[in-house]
């Protein structure tokens, strides 16, 4: 997973170095400013008077000696500690340093630190009482700054105040920054072009790195004050793929750039110390990749997740990503659900819902008799309330996991310690019972328990973590009985994630961690309550004038741990079990078409040509084109056989155009005024028209005549449907009515007798309306812009939703009737969850899109401008532009097999579209 993959680049990155030193070694919020090239001097004055080769670092909270040799331990003195630091022989020199043309410098304290003795990562040990360290500095004209610098840290580190210690520190840092810039040599071609050059520090866990951000027209590059780990890191530009900005010790100021599209692990991130700097360079990131990569919502990835694009995996790693999670920053680590409840059977039944943790609940909430004593004190409590007395993420939660992979991130985390061994993560079994039981134990997972790498379960490194109660050593962890090694566990915890189960319930956990249960009303409801620190906006820092106080709080806050930010304000969508393979798992379609039709249904062959068809929709070519009309086509209607095409338009003529013979065959007109649609009936005898003139017309195929006329509006009709012998008409007088007609025998013709059944009343014009596959649920647009989903069968409203900034041209369901797809004047494409009314994913174009078709993953619009449009929405992208009518597409039509497909524009045209495979 990410956080084992950085281990492993930084471990990587350290062989190459021949380091052992990192910036773990260093205090939490302490910086390396600087080193030297200097000895140890051993036994200073005697006969055994030796040197010791190594590096010396400079720190802002202390001085840290890397020997050379990897059997000698890395010594770290405390700034704190120390006594007295000046030029060794001041007061009368050594023998040795009266010969050397060196330079040497004293340093007596009180304690020390002596970390991997043998290269070997362990608790440092601890020497205390008034100890003496000469390092001498192979240039001898450095001792002078070096102990001055010394003395200067040493002063701020022996301040009574935390606050002004900070600042003092701080001020030196700024002061450094400030006389150095980014070094140009450093570019990777002469030919780049500055854009723009600041302060910043490069985060990475538990430690930030200060230096320079430059970034030209085609590199990111960071250049580190100390050189450490590498003189430069650089980010080509056109290999970045998602950037983010976060929030970084609660205020807006980090930037996080990944060159991979599904992955957790960042190539860098970097922490500003103004907003604006990380602004501006955010900015011109996004317009540089404006053109190269779609940019992704939280909705854009519900879409794709629902759809069956996106695993749970992936969705819930898309999810902390958007959220400001980072495996870079500790106090916001990525957080994952406990899945399974079940850590004593020997065999793991992923089909028995009992198996699973209530994803309904928090972790605080899964146990009642805990839950009604923590709920007890909550109602005791004063304000602010809080259920929980700890988060259920925090850096000590996610190296509690991860110890037997990152201890030396621990070790830093804890002052040179490791946890008490029955504290340590022991088993899967107990970790699970204490968040269960335990008084003050919330803790979800992170994602390693749903990856691929098992390192930390083993101890592989053979870390002394300690003894037992019982007097056994802690080793791997322990494992449930039904896992029967490290990569077993992983892969049924995966199976698990992945479960028909989780997949049904995941929402719920969503809503509790991402979404509305995480605040206010719905969180006291759900037994979600932490304390207020840990929320987005909790606490301002720039409002705490007392230095003091803001250090410790912020100190509070980066321990305690953080609440996502939040996604989402109103329920999450359920995921959608597919009926049918989705386009991601039909890669050779034509094969399993060919391997065994007889086993096949119509309806199977049916919708697998569907989903063939759609695949390769941005192959469509022109096929024929007509004139039949003197005003803009409005509506298309085909019979069956395909033989006969019906169109109306603005002139107010119904055309009936032979596809076989190429001709008109039948011109018919009502009245004087436009007609806005047409539709079929059942049969192909019947041909429905809509009028500005507030009617609705029906005209007999086989007589040729005008049969009926329903006035059933005060304004023009925008559009009609039918199903099952209803009829839907949408109008500009604000409503949609729905009618029962039933036919009757009149003078050797069929005639219809109406009945209305429903009135749907609207705010405003109502310009389309569209059923879905059912005919149980309807929706409507309207001219100011309102989305309207209606329940048929009740008649009632379910969802009004505020889409777009004007008209909404058209609307329609997804062929699951799960989601509902609106364009609008504005040029949005925008998707709507029908369950819960929640916009999930909008999409703008150059210009407005009049019409569409679309299989519930891909649309084919009809622009303003004439052309088709091919989007690929769970892509957030256009994928192909077509080249269609000289004036808007009005209308569009496409046969059940998707195979064939007409459209009719402003310019008075028909054309006639084919697929080509």
């Amino acid at each position: 997973m990410a956080f084992i993959r950085k281990k492993r680049r930084e471990q990587q990155q350290q062989l190459y170095s021949k380091e052992r030193f990192s910036l773990l070694l260093l205090n939490l919020e302490e910086y390396y400013f600087e080193q030297h090239t200097a000895s140890h001097i051993q036994h200073k004055g005697s006969p055994d008077e030796r040197k010791c080769r190594g590096s010396l670092k400079i720190c802002s909270k202390s001085v840290i000696f890397e020997p050379d040799a990897i059997s000698q331990p890395i010594i770290k003195i405390p700034l704190r500690d120390c006594i007295k630091i000046g030029k060794y022989g001041e007061n009368g020199a050594s023998r040795h340093f009266a010969k050397s043309k060196s330079g040497g410098i004293s340093i007596i304290f009180s304690q020390v630190y002596f970390i991997k003795e043998h290269n070997i990562v362990a608790p440092y040990k601890i020497e205390r009482g008034k100890m003496e360290y000469v390092f001498e500095l192979d240039v001898s004209g450095k001792v002078e700054d070096v102990t001055e610098t010394l003395l200067q840290l040493h002063r701020a580190s022996c301040l009574d105040k935390l606050g002004d210690q900070t600042a003092m520190i701080t001020a030196i840092l700024q002061s450094r920054l400030a006389r150095t810039s980014f070094d140009k040599n450093r570019f990777h071609s002469v030919t780049e072009k500055l854009h723009m050059e600041c302060k910043a520090e490069m985060v990475t866990p538990l430690v930030t790195n200060p230096g320079h951000v430059c970034i030209t027209d085609t590199n990111l590059y960071f250049q580190p004050l100390n050189g450490h780990p590498k003189p430069v890191v650089q980010i080509t530009l056109h290999d970045v793929r998602r950037i983010y900005k976060r929030r970084h010790g609660l205020m807006p100021l980090g930037l996080e750039v990944f060159c991979t599209e599904d992955d957790l692990c960042s190539d860098i991130y970097l922490k500003f110390y103004e907003p604006q700097d990380r602004d501006d360079l955010y900015y011109y990131i996004a317009t540089y990749l404006e053109h190269h990569v779609a940019e992704h919502t939280a909705e854009s990835y519900m879409l794709q997740w629902q759809r069956g694009h996106l695993s749970n995996y992936q969705y819930l790693l898309h999810l902390n990503n958007v959220a400001d999670r980072s495996c870079n920053d500790l106090s916001q680590y990525p957080v994952f659900p406990w899945i399974i409840s079940d850590y004593s059977s020997s065999v793991l039944d992923l089909t028995n819902p009992g198996t699973f943790r209530n994803l309904s609940q928090p972790v605080g909430a899964l146990n009642e008799e805990r839950l009604h004593r923590l709920l007890t004190r909550y109602r005791e409590m004063p304000e602010p309330k809080f259920m929980y007395g700890s988060h259920y993420s925090s850096p000590g939660y996610v190296l509690f996991y991860l110890v037997r992979i990152a201890p030396e991130y621990m070790l830093c985390l804890q002052n040179g310690r490791f946890d008490n061994a029955d504290r340590m993560f022991n088993s899967i079994a107990e970790t699970w019972k204490n968040c269960l039981d335990g008084a003050t134990d919330f803790k979800e997972l992170i994602p390693e328990f749903y990856g691929d790498d098992t390192s930390f379960l083993v101890n592989s490194l053979k870390l002394d973590l300690g003894k037992r109660q019982g007097g056994k050593m802690v080793e791997d962890v322990e494992l449930p009985p039904w896992a029967l090694s490290p990569e077993d566990f992983l892969q049924k915890s995966k199976d698990a994630l992945e479960s028909s189960y989780v997949s049904e319930h995941l929402h719920e956990w969503i809503d509790l961690i991402f979404g509305y249960k995480q605040k206010g009303i719905d969180a006291i409801g759900a037994h979600n309550v932490f304390h207020p620190l840990t929320y987005e906006g909790g606490v301002d820092l720039n409002s705490i004038d007392d230095p003091d106080e803001k250090v410790a709080m912020l100190t509070q806050i980066l321990e305690f741990g953080q609440t996502p930010k939040q996604l989402f304000v109103t329920p999450h969508p359920r995921r959608i079990t597919p009926k049918f393979k989705s386009l991601s798992q039909t890669s050779s379609l034509n094969a399993s078409l060919a391997d065994s039709p007889g086993e096949e249904s119509f309806e199977d062959l049916t919708e697998e040509s569907r989903t063939l068809a759609w695949m390769n929709i941005s192959k469509l070519q022109l096929h024929e084109h007509y004139k039949i009309h003197k005003e803009a086509v409005t509506g298309i209607a085909v019979s069956c056989n395909g033989s006969s095409v019906f169109t109306t338009s603005q002139d107010s003529t119904l055309k009936m155009f032979s596809k076989e013979s190429k001709m008109l065959q039948r011109s018919i007109s009502f009245s004087n005024m436009a007609l806005s649609s047409c539709l079929l009936l059942p049969g192909d005898a019947t041909v429905l028209s809509s009028s500005w003139d507030n009617n609705v017309y029906f005209y007999s195929i086989a007589f040729g005549r005008h049969q009926d006329t329903l006035m059933g509006h005060d304004d023009a009709v925008s559009k009609i449907c039918w199903h099952d012998n209803r009829l839907y008409s949408a109008s500009w007088d604000s409503t949609v009515k729905v009618w029962s007609s039933i036919p009757t025998e009149m003078l050797g013709t069929k005639r219809h007798h109406f009945d209305l059944l429903a009135e749907l009343e609207h705010d405003v014009s109502v310009d389309t309306i569209s059923l879905n596959a059912g005919s149980t649920l309807l929706v409507s647009g309207t001219k100011e812009g309102m989305v309207s989903i209606w329940d048929l069968t009740t008649a009632t409203l379910l969802h009004q939703v505020p889409c777009h900034s004007g008209t909404v041209h058209d609307t329609a369901f997804s062929p699951d009737s799960r989601h509902v797809l609106s364009t609008g004047h504005d040029g949005c494409l925008n998707v709507i969850d029908v369950q819960t009314g929640m916009l999930i994913s909008s999409l703008t174009s150059e210009e407005p899109q009049r019409c569409f078709l679309w299989d519930g993953n891909t649309v084919l619009s009809g622009s303003q401008c004439g052309e088709l449009f091919v989007w690929d929405l769970l892509g957030a992208k256009i994928s192909e532009r077509i080249q269609g009518h000289t004036g808007a597409v009005t209308c569009m039509w496409m046969n059940e097999h998707c195979s064939s497909i007409i459209t009719g524009g402003d310019d008075k045209q028909i054309l006639f579209w084919r697929l080509q495979y």
